[in-house]
């Protein structure tokens, strides 16, 4: 009989598919979809059978979707899916059915950032200064604490999303009524952690991380979210068994340990500060955006959707597996607003850097600018040196230009 893997994926985004196809791919599974909006073109047939639901965050439309496919095919052998904002949801879920994975308990942590932090220092991990703010006596106070630049964001806020900085006392008190923040809807603030920012992902199995690797964003994520002109790429070098990166392998390691997770990927942003001391901004048990788990697969030259799969589905792993090249993404976008009027450059770029590129989604014309980090468009480059793949991205970034109208 197949297992019954019931994947929550309420909307096709191509990242999200790459998940689902890989699910499917995996031995003895009927493929069973819990969705919003279904998948069209190639992927109008990769589920075996599903529900649509209304509410896509709702933990009641969820199970809801659950029980009718479990009435159809049979109790589920695992409920999964790769959204932070339904992380908790699908535990709840799991819980209520009896299904194995990520319990809720585990999941909370995870997702509010406040006790996330809690539980790191606990275990003697450093992370920011940080205070659950329910009033602006609150902001006042922490800001007394540590000073400005101030970075608030919402206790269960997705990576750099909804985050932003506030550089003074009267930026911190329209930011806090702004926000509207009360003790039913408090936000989180932190000490800015200033130097240089880095991902660390692991594929974790029976709570140990099998594989990890380290990401560098050139400039940090904030930055990026403040000025939607720039054009930034994330890089991961092919060597991360020396000593630069050893103490946060150590970190890394024991931030998975201390919030508990047993299967799965985690993602974790953390800083080096210019002192050379290494801060936690935080985790989450969710794949990377931004294209780090197709360049994680690219860096080891294997399926890392594939990984995540058999982690969440089969709590397996099947490496280990060694890091053969150093690979980057360049995000393109520009300054102005509009639509997408055309593109410079990039006959000068694919001249110069072309034989480095493995894949790429270029902006098209007339389509409205995105609000998304990730920007219009992305060039992916690889190869053995991680310096020629630092330049490689370099010329990118430098060359091509994208214009609006």
């Amino acid at each position: 009989m197949p297992r019954n893997v019931v994947f929550v994926a309420p909307f096709p985004a191509e990242t999200t598919m790459r998940f689902v196809r890989a699910v499917k791919r995996l031995s003895d599974v009927r493929l069973l979809g819990v969705v919003h909006t279904p998948p069209g073109g190639s992927d109008a047939n990769v589920y075996d059978d599903l529900v649509r639901i209304t509410e896509p965050l709702s933990g009641r439309d969820i199970l809801d979707g659950v029980e009718v496919l479990r009435r159809r095919h049979g109790q589920p052998h695992r409920i999964v899916g790769i959204l932070e904002p339904t992380m908790v949801q699908l535990a709840q879920v799991r819980a209520h059915f009896g299904v194995p994975g990520t319990p809720p308990e585990t999941a909370e942590l995870f997702r509010d950032k406040s006790r996330m932090k809690v539980a790191l220092a606990k275990a003697g991990l450093p992370v920011a200064k940080h205070r659950l703010v329910h009033n602006e006596e609150d902001a006042r106070e922490f800001a007394a604490l540590v000073g400005f630049p101030i970075v608030l964001k919402p206790p269960a806020g997705m990576g750099a999303k909804a985050t932003f900085r506030v550089a003074n006392e009267a930026e911190l008190l329209e930011a806090v009524r702004g926000m509207s923040v009360s003790p039913s809807n408090p936000t989180l603030a932190e000490e800015f952690l200033k130097g240089r920012e880095f991902s660390f992902e692991t594929v974790t199995v029976g709570g140990v991380p099998e594989l990890c690797s380290i990401s560098h964003y050139l400039p940090s994520c904030l930055d990026v979210l403040e000025n939607p002109w720039i054009q930034w790429s994330c890089m991961l070098p092919r060597d991360i068994s020396g000593a630069e990166y050893e103490a946060a392998h150590v970190m890394g390691k024991a931030a998975v340990k201390a919030l508990g997770l047993d299967d799965g990927v985690t993602h974790m942003e953390w800083f080096q500060r210019p002192d050379g001391s290494l801060a936690i901004g935080e985790i989450a048990q969710r794949p990377p955006g931004a294209n780090i788990s197709r360049m994680m697969g690219l860096a080891h030259d294997v399926d890392l959707y594939r990984a995540w799969a058999r982690a969440v589905v089969d709590s397996a792993f099947d490496g280990p597996w060694n890091r053969k090249y150093a690979v980057g993404c360049a995000y393109l976008r520009g300054m102005g607003r509009g639509r997408v009027a055309g593109i410079q450059g990039l006959h000068e770029a694919y001249e110069a850097i072309g034989k480095y590129i493995v894949e790429s989604d270029l902006p098209n014309v007339g389509t409205p600018k995105s609000d998304s980090y990730e920007g219009d468009g992305y060039v992916i480059v690889r190869d053995e040196n991680t310096d020629v793949v630092k330049a490689a991205l370099k010329k990118i970034i430098e060359t091509v230009k994208v214009h609006y109208a």
